[in-house]
């Protein structure tokens, strides 16, 4: 049945890094956005689109990223400082030997105007068959993406920085236009145009 392919699929919110260029002794993710935490943005998403487990990577300040009250698993990676690889390869050690997972979606902390139903879709998409499935933006590939069991292998042997997008080349990738904004916080303005955003189109949606 198909709900039970759905509930197969868990999502992984990658939270593990520094963030340096955000100019902070704090943990980027725990910087306010409307008087939430950017990761408390990202979590929602997640956590309203109704898929199970939710996987948190986390590294950096792990102690203060991981006070949480939401329904998730934290899941520590103390290999964060060497890149984001090391955060997929955390999120995958932790659910493969859970054969009731069978796909994997990777959401990021700073990217605090993703929609639940881009995870639903995404979900949908390996329903339907994908194994490697990437949420659009205007035609734009940007995060979440989806990652089946059949790619875990593969993306085990990524190094450093490298994310799925170094995988698009050489596999099918199925794209999926979503809702909602992929733009993602690495330094201050970013966060100011953020808010500034939210105030221009008196934004009050929340996913909580």
């Amino acid at each position: 049945m198909v709900t039970n392919k759905l509930e197969k699929v868990a999502i992984a919110i990658l939270a593990a890094g520094r963030g340096s260029r955000f100019n902070s002794n704090q943990s980027k993710l725990l910087a306010q956005l409307q008087r939430r935490s950017l990761l408390d943005w990202s979590l929602a998403a997640a956590i309203k689109s109704q898929l199970r487990p939710i996987l948190v990577v986390v590294g950096y300040q792990a102690s203060q990223v991981s006070i949480l009250d939401e329904p998730v698993r934290i899941v520590y990676n103390p290999a964060w400082q060497q890149g984001i690889a090391s955060s997929l390869k955390a999120a995958i050690e932790a659910v493969e030997s859970d054969f009731n997972i069978d796909a994997l979606i990777i959401g990021l902390g700073d990217q605090p105007l993703i929609h639940p139903q881009s995870y639903r879709r995404l979900a949908q998409a390996y329903v339907q068959g994908a194994s490697f499935a990437v949420a659009t933006y205007q035609q734009a590939r940007r995060n979440p993406v989806l990652l089946a069991r059949s790619l875990w292998p593969v993306v085990m042997k990524l190094e450093g920085d490298q994310g799925a997008k170094v995988l698009m080349s050489d596999y099918t990738v199925v794209e999926v236009p979503c809702d909602g904004s992929p733009v993602d916080v690495d330094t201050w303005e970013d966060l100011e145009q953020i808010e500034r955003m939210n105030k221009d189109e008196q934004t009050t949606t929340t996913y909580s």
